[in-house]
């Protein structure tokens, strides 16, 4: 899957359209599901554009209009998440209700002169994928002159994480395929029990153990009472920077079975090797020995019956990388899964919440071919995300069919430029002289 930005995400020429749901005025009597820690955080920042996440393919044929929107609203159906929304009680409070969702119609998106596509479908995203919309997720399509249409998916971070898109192209795709043979959209689909759900489920887990709060405690304090920071200097950031996105290749196909297979021998993973030329790097520019510290999200999908299910089923966990030793690292990858495997909301309370200041830093981790949910790549996949503002940075390892690849994200400051600009450099240069000088 290709990782892009709205403003770079590659569509056909062609018209934008997209398929309207419209839920209930008010909640009635509708309802109310439990908010997960993240949601809450998520959704108490406010209306704001730029909050969704997206997912772009090509159909590999045109498509019936009404067959599209059957199967996108089986899919709807499908995932109790995308028939929630959030509401601000009169007491000020946040509420989740179900809604009831009616078909709307097909709406035209024309660009006015001047205006490029992808800009077009940015402003119809941004308002129809905001937190408080009902729904906040949207059914796009650009509809070439000829020949098959490309559809963008996209719903408020609130309901979907990264994995929940592969969900979503797979099922609406199957939708489809069943319409056109004459069976019921989706009814050979694995089940998918709602977030809410989980939600619950994680909520009724056992008391966080001491030694989790403490250790905890322990890593926040060494960032002065918030989550780990950037070690490096990112400039003014009293306010959030219009954001710099980076997508660098760092090891094509055959470099990356090299990687793998030189990280299976020494015992490894190819992340913990991936963190300790991280730390490196950062030592090499910052000229102190120092363990890196970082926001380190994790999923929660602990539970098979998980994995066909849409939601943010991602938390933030934390880990401290206390050296450039690949098996250090390792340890500390199992250390920041143990912390993240637990309710947040009671660990954080002492906070008032997760304390994050600006300059936060986060590290993730994807192998998209590691995933139970698999898009064919003929289907041109691209995970799409906004355009926003920033005061962190924010990096992603992807593994995909044509290698790994480091995805970044950073406040547009000349000192994070360069900073960041260094650091990424000495990352992926470390890890290719790494690859080149392993024995056959």
């Amino acid at each position: 899957m290709r990782l892009t930005i709205v403003d770079q995400v590659h569509l056909p020429e062609g018209q934008l359209r997209s398929h309207v749901l419209r839920g209930a005025a008010t909640v009635g009597h509708a309802r109310e599901l439990p908010i997960s820690f993240d949601q809450r955080r998520h959704v108490l920042e406010g209306q704001r554009r730029g909050s969704w996440m997206a997912v772009a393919f090509r159909l590999p044929a045109p498509v019936d209009d009404d067959h599209l929107a059957l199967a996108w609203e089986a899919v709807v159906q499908r995932h109790g998440t995308l028939r929630s929304a959030f509401v601000v009680r009169p007491d000020r409070s946040l509420g989740l209700h179900e809604i009831e969702l009616r078909r709307g119609g097909w709406v035209d998106h024309p660009a006015p002169q001047g205006v490029g596509i992808r800009d077009r479908l940015r402003e119809v995203l941004d308002e129809a994928c905001a937190p408080f919309a009902r729904p906040s997720h949207r059914l796009c399509v650009v509809q070439p002159a000829q020949g098959a249409p490309s559809v963008v998916i996209a719903a408020d971070h609130s309901h979907v994480d990264a994995w929940s898109l592969l969900v979503l192209v797979r099922d609406l795709t199957t939708c489809l395929a069943d319409l056109a043979d004459g069976r019921a959209p989706g009814a050979a689909l694995p089940l998918a029990p709602a977030f809410a759900d989980h939600t619950a489920e994680l909520a009724d887990r056992p008391a966080v153990p001491a030694s989790v709060a403490d250790r905890w405690r322990e890593i926040l304090e060494a960032g002065d009472g918030a989550m780990p920071g950037f070690a490096l200097p990112l400039g003014d950031l009293t306010e959030p920077r219009t954001a710099v996105v980076e997508v660098h290749d760092v090891l094509d196909t055959e470099q990356l079975d090299r990687f793998e297979r030189q990280a299976r021998e020494h015992g490894t993973t190819m992340l913990a090797v991936a963190l300790a030329e991280s730390r490196a790097a950062l030592v090499d520019l910052a000229g102190v020995e120092a363990p890196l510290r970082a926001i380190f999200p994790v999923h929660s999908r602990y539970d098979a019956r998980w994995h066909d299910s849409v939601g943010w089923f991602i938390t933030n966990s934390v880990i401290e990388v206390p050296s450039s030793e690949p098996a250090d690292c390792q340890r500390a990858v199992r250390e920041a899964v143990e912390l993240g495997s637990h309710p947040l909301e009671p660990i954080m309370a002492a906070y008032g919440g997760m304390p994050m200041r600006p300059g936060n830093f986060a590290v993730s981790w994807l192998d998209n071919r590691r995933l139970p949910v698999a898009v064919p790549d003929g289907l041109e996949p691209q995970h799409v995300s906004a355009v926003v503002r920033t005061d962190g940075v924010m990096i992603w390892f992807v593994v995909n069919a044509t290698g790994l690849h480091l995805r970044c994200r950073y406040p547009g400051t000349p000192e994070a430029r360069r900073s960041v600009g260094d650091w990424l450099d000495g990352v992926r240069l470390r890890l290719q002289r790494r690859v080149a000088e392993a024995p056959d």
